[in-house]
């Protein structure tokens, strides 16, 4: 093999470099070089033979009877010396000599080279990086200028990483020659090649770090839905199963917290809270203020996004953070604004122009008068309801809430089409959290009682219970409402 051949094999194998970019940068080598010594490259044809072994140059000539200008016109009869068939006006092509050029052009040809082996070198690296922004790469450190850590990456130092202050982490200390796995979150072209922008404070650094602890995350059973990062200081992570049999949290945090610690000790000590995503936003919320435990949530206003989370007194400092990072954070994944209020502090607020009543009478149950409550009845008026769920409900005839307490309590809504039994329990725990079922003096008020009455209405006679005075039937032994026992017995007469 030609020496030729094999400086071509060297820039494609080793290199990196295609075949056909080679060609184009040696063809555009030597044009230089006739250029620079004969003023003109547009008549000049490089070819190279068929195995790369060999790489010619030639000038292009018109044959002419009288020649004008040397460097693209040839006499016929200098051209009949070359082949016997030629006439005038055609082509014929004249192989140079390049080592007859001029050493300038010599020295033109080989820095365009130089420049585009450069060149066609960056773009290949670029081309290679620019799909890996997004990815972790492992690097080492090698020095520090204004903050700024540049580290190695490889490619013979024609590819420079950096580390900028502002994506560091304030935890991190880092000394010569120290292993470093950072983010990819850019690409930049420099004079000496290309320079990769990374990152260790990107709350996509622990989404890429936790999916190669937890492959239910690679199977696609496990989802993160939100990250949200206090680089260096405490991170939230939100998940969500795809399987009602695998727990999200238990799956991210492994056997005796392995898998979490793992993700830790990567962030050199970070904290990283791990928390059930919810639709319902007034659990959402209460998750997202962990490690706090919240006694409840309410929801100020919908349309802005704001609510107020009710907490204990020792469970304050814990749920607003140092600096108030918890609740920050937990503001961030949500995309709620939240306010954190102990239950002392709620007491002593105005709630009524922005809480629902119904909201209200489960937070002041000792503090308000029953007079000062909104009647709630339907479904629908419940804060925080699904409205389709609401919507399915009433085209199944339950439109009342009594009436859903009742049908779910027998279980009758189990088999209602569209809606789960997740579903049911959401709507029974906001009722149970929101609304208070006050029985008034002297009537029968629970919702059985009334029907009790409308079934007792179209018989001859109506029995009352004589402890309570419930309406009863002949084929009760025991008081539905009051528990007493009885015994029916005809008169003798």
């Amino acid at each position: 093999m030609s020496e030729m051949a094999e400086a071509i094999r060297q820039l494609i194998q080793e290199k990196g470099y295609s075949e056909d970019s080679v060609k184009t940068i040696i063809e555009n080598a030597l044009k230089a070089a006739y250029k620079r010594t004969h003023g003109n490259s547009d008549n000049a044809i490089v070819k190279f033979a068929d195995d790369m072994s060999d790489v010619s140059i030639y000038s292009r000539k018109t044959v002419v009877d009288g020649v004008y200008d040397p460097v693209t016109e040839i006499e016929l009869e200098d051209a009949k010396k070359l082949s016997d068939e030629v006439e005038l006006g055609d082509e014929i092509d004249i192989r140079e000599d390049p080592k007859e050029f001029e050493r300038s052009a010599v020295t033109t040809g080989k820095q365009t080279a130089h420049q585009e082996l450069n060149e066609s070198y960056r773009n290949t690296l670029y081309n290679e990086y620019k799909n890996k922004i997004g990815e972790i790469v492992v690097c080492y450190y090698q020095y520090e200028r204004n903050g700024d850590i540049y580290v190695d990456l490889g490619n013979a130092g024609k590819l420079e990483g950096v580390l900028p202050v502002k994506f560091q982490s304030p935890r991190e200390k880092y000394e010569k020659d120290d292993r470093i796995k950072a983010l990819i979150v850019n690409l930049r072209r420099i004079s000496t090649g290309l320079q990769v922008i990374l990152s260790r404070s990107d709350p996509e650094l622990v989404r890429s770090i936790i999916e190669m602890e937890v492959p239910e995350i690679a199977d696609g059973t496990i989802e993160i839905v939100k990250i949200v990062r206090d680089a260096g200081h405490r991170t939230k992570i939100a998940v969500a199963s795809n399987r009602e049999d695998v727990d999200p949290v238990g799956a991210c945090v492994g056997l005796k917290g392995v898998r979490i610690q793992n993700v830790i000790r990567e962030l050199l000590g970070e904290k990283i809270d791990v928390l059930k995503f919810d639709h319902d936003p007034a659990v959402y919320i209460k998750n997202a203020l962990s490690p706090a435990q919240v006694q409840r949530v309410f929801i100020l206003d919908q349309e802005k996004r704001q609510a107020l989370a009710v907490v204990e007194d020792s469970q304050f400092s814990l749920a607003i953070g140092k600096q108030g990072q918890n609740v920050r954070l937990a503001n961030k994944l949500c995309d709620w604004s939240i306010d954190v209020k102990t239950e002392e502090q709620v007491a002593e607020m105005d709630l009524s122009e922005s809480v629902t009543m119904q909201t209200a009478q489960s937070l002041f149950t000792d503090n308000i008068l029953e007079d000062d409550y909104d009647e709630i009845k339907t479904v629908a008026e419940l804060p925080g309801i699904d409205e389709r769920v609401a919507e399915i409900l009433k085209t199944v005839g339950i439109e009342d809430i009594e009436q859903f307490m009742e049908a779910y309590e027998n279980g009758t809504l189990k088999n209602v089409a569209g809606l789960t039994e997740e579903e049911l329990d959401k709507v029974d725990e906001i009722i149970k959290n929101t609304v208070e079922f006050v029985e008034e003096e002297n009537t029968a008020a629970s919702y059985k009682d009334s029907m009790d009455e409308d079934a007792a209405s179209d018989e001859d006679e109506i029995y009352h219970c004589p402890e309570c005075g419930a309406v009863i039937t002949l084929d009760m032994t025991h008081c539905p409402k009051c528990g007493v026992e009885f015994e029916f017995k005809e008169d003798e007469e």
